[in-house]
């Protein structure tokens, strides 16, 4: 799929939105949602989406979107840094099926990484799915931290 295109309300972001699949939230508010990735390339693996945006990627995002969406990056990686203490974090976001984005509904990644991890980002589908309790364990002690 190109950077072009019309927005599905059916996309899993989508319907995780309409509460017709579950999620591990770690964050809501107005804008924004915060979720554990159930494939997880490392441990602590959370995405951010706008609630409410149509914007397939951030070519397509309004401003304002953009500006909540990154203010709830920085607040879920705060979080997700004090409560499990990586050596570093990656921030991910993919435009389009060549640049590796699976979803088209636009999300930042955020990875959690531990010197001697494997660099780079393998898009979505590349981790072995999580067990669900353990991502509520873990999502527990992410949010007890915001």
């Amino acid at each position: 799929m190109s950077l072009d295109g019309t927005y599905d309300d059916a996309n899993i972001f989508a319907l995780i939105l309409q509460g017709k699949i579950p999620a591990t939230k770690i964050y809501e508010d107005e804008s924004t949602f915060s979720f554990l990735d159930i494939m997880p390339q490392t441990r602590g693996h959370a995405l951010v989406i706008s609630k409410w945006s149509k914007a397939r990627n951030l070519l397509e995002m309004e401003d304002e979107a953009l500006a909540q969406v990154m203010a709830t990056v920085k607040k879920v990686a705060t979080a997700i840094r004090k409560a499990i203490h990586p050596d570093g974090i990656q921030i991910a976001q993919l435009n389009g099926a060549p640049a590796g984005q699976t979803i088209f509904h636009l999300h930042v990644h955020i990875l959690p990484r531990w010197e001697g991890d494997a660099k780079g980002f393998a898009g979505h589908g590349h981790g072995v799915q999580a067990d669900r309790a353990q991502l509520e364990a873990l999502a527990n002690e992410i949010r007890a931290q915001l």
